[in-house]
C-alpha cells in the first residue's frame, strides 16, 4: 500500500473511532472529560494524517520534479551534441531561449541575395521559383506556422535559374527533416552546393553533380562528402548531429572563399576550411531525395558578405541589419540572432561613448497601424536583450519603429519584402 493511501485509511479509522467513542453513555463530567480527551486525540490524528498526505503529495511532487529535471538535463545533454531544440518526452520541442545560442558566432550576410517563404504560393501549389525532377507542394501545418514546401519523392529540387554566388555568402533555412509515422529510422535528404554547367539540368553529373561540390546528407545523422574533377577529396560524418520527426530545426551554411561552416540550430557540426575549390564559380544549390524523406523547408535565405558593423555604426553612423529575426507578427527576438546582437554589442563596448537608436520596420503586409505598433515593439525587445544578455547600458540605447514607412526596395517580391523587414541602429 502507498504511503499516501496508508495515511487516508488511519486518518478515516482515528475518525470512526472518535465518532463510536463519543457515543459511550456516562456521566456528564466523565462524558466531558472523555469526549476532551478524545477530540483532542481526533485533532492529532486528524492532523497527522493530514501532514503526512500533504507531505506525501510534496514528496511526489519532489519526485516528479526530480524526474523532469533529470529527463531535462538528459535533453540538454543530447541537445548539446545534437543540435536540436529542447525536446519533450512526447516529442515536441521547446523553443530555445538566447542563452542556448551563447556560443553561436553565425552572422548571416548582409545583403540578401534570394528569399523564399512560399507565402506567395498557393497552398497545393509548386513553388514558381524552384524546379524538380520530381514532386512537392506548398503545404502548411497544425505544428507551426506559415507555410511549407514539401518536397516528394525521389529526386532533386533546386532553384529554377540557380545563383551565381559571391566568394563569401550564407545559406539558411528552417527544416522539418522528415514526417513521423513513415519507415524513417534511416531518413535523410541531401543538400549539395555545386558549379553546374546548366543549372536547369537536374540530372547533371548524377550522384556527384556537376564539376565541384559539396554534397551534406541530414536527418538520422549529418555527412559529407567534398569532390572535384579528380573524385572525392574530403569525407566526414556526425551521427550525433541527427533530427527527431516532427521537428523544425535551422540550418545554416557560411562560405568565406574556401571555408564551409555548417550549423544545425546553435551548434557548429562541421568546419571545413579548405573544402571549397578555389576558381569555380558555384551557382547550385540543391536538394536531393529519397523515399523516407520527404523534407518541408521554409523561410530560405541567400545573403552575400558580412556586414561591417564596427565601420558602419562608427564611421558612417548607420547599420542596416537583416541578421536579427522575429516569428511572423511577434516582436519576439529569435535566438538565431545571436552572432549579429553579439556583433553588435562588441561594436558598443569598445566604444564607451557611443549611443545609438534601435528601430525596427516591417514589409507592407497588413495593417499600417499595427505594423507601426509591431515595428516599436521590435525596436525594444533588441535594446531589451542587449542589455539583458549583453550588458550594454540602457541609457545608451534608445528605440523606436517605424513599421512599413521608408521601405528599401518595393513589397512585390518575397527578396523586397525581406529587405524591408530590417532593424536599423542610428548613431546619435
Amino acid at each position: 500500500m502507498k504511503p499516501i493511501i496508508r495515511l487516508l485509511v488511519i486518518s478515516i479509522c482515528l475518525l470512526s473511532i472518535s465518532i463510536a467513542s463519543g457515543q459511550i453513555n456516562v456521566g456528564s463530567r466523565l462524558e466531558n472529560k472523555v469526549n476532551d480527551r478524545i477530540n483532542n486525540k481526533i485533532d492529532k490524528g486528524i492532523d497527522k494524517g493530514l501532514d503526512g498526505v500533504e507531505n506525501g503529495v510534496k514528496s511526489d511532487d519532489n519526485s516528479a520534479k526530480t524526474q523532469s529535471e533529470e529527463t531535462q538535463t538528459a535533453n540538454q545533454s543530447n541537445d548539446e551534441g545534437a543540435g536540436q531544440q529542447d525536446v519533450k518526452p512526447d516529442g515536441k520541442q521547446d523553443k530555445p531561449g538566447m542563452q542556448t545560442y551563447s556560443k553561436y558566432d553565425f552572422v548571416p550576410g548582409a545583403k540578401v541575395l534570394f528569399y523564399d517563404d512560399f507565402s506567395e504560393a498557393a497552398v497545393g501549389d509548386f513553388p514558381a521559383n524552384w524546379n524538380t525532377n520530381t514532386s512537392g507542394e506548398v503545404v502548411t501545418t497544425n505544428l507551426f506556422p506559415g507555410n511549407w514546401f514539401k518536397m516528394i519523392g525521389e529526386g532533386s529540387v533546386a532553384l529554377d535559374e540557380g545563383l551565381n554566388l559571391p566568394d563569401n555568402y550564407t545559406i539558411e533555412f528552417d527544416v522539418i527533416s522528415h514526417p513521423s509515422g513513415k519507415d524513417n529510422e534511416n531518413a535523410n535528404f541531401g543538400f549539395y552546393l555545386y558549379s553546374a554547367s546548366n543549372p536547369k539540368d537536374l540530372n547533371e553529373g548524377g550522384a556527384v553533380p556537376g564539376k565541384v561540390g559539396i554534397k551534406m546528407e541530414f536527418g538520422y545523422r549529418s555527412s559529407y562528402s567534398a569532390y572535384d574533377e579528380t573524385g572525392y577529396t574530403l569525407e566526414g560524418t556526425k551521427d550525433e548531429a541527427a533530427m527527431i520527426p516532427d521537428n523544425v530545426y535551422r540550418l545554416s551554411f557560411w562560405v568565406q572563399k574556401t571555408r564551409l561552416r555548417v550549423y544545425l540550430n546553435q551548434d557548429k557540426i562541421f568546419d571545413l576550411p579548405k573544402v571549397m575549390t578555389a576558381g569555380y564559380q558555384y551557382n547550385m544549390m540543391r536538394f536531393e531525395l529519397w523515399d523516407a524523406g520527404e523534407p518541408m523547408i521554409t523561410n530560405f535565405r541567400v545573403a552575400a558578405g558580412l556586414p561591417d558593423m564596427r565601420n558602419k555604426l562608427i564611421t558612417e553612423g548607420k547599420l542596416v541589419s537583416y541578421g536579427i529575426y522575429f516569428d511572423v507578427n511577434k516582436d519576439v527576438v529569435k535566438p538565431e540572432s545571436y552572432g549579429t546582437l553579439k556583433g553588435i554589442a562588441d561594436v558598443l563596448k569598445e566604444n564607451p561613448a557611443v549611443r545609438v537608436k534601435i528601430v525596427g520596420y516591417t514589409d507592407s503586409d497588413g495593417a499600417d497601424a499595427a505594423n507601426l505598433d509591431l515595428s516599436k515593439r521590435r525596436g525594444a525587445s533588441v535594446k531589451s536583450e542587449l542589455v539583458k544578455n549583453f550588458g550594454i547600458d540602457a541609457s545608451r540605447l534608445e528605440s523606436d519603429g517605424m513599421g512599413e514607412t521608408k521601405p528599401v526596395a518595393p513589397n512585390d517580391t518575397p527578396v523586397n519584402k525581406a529587405m524591408n523587414r530590417r532593424v536599423e541602429f542610428i548613431k546619435l
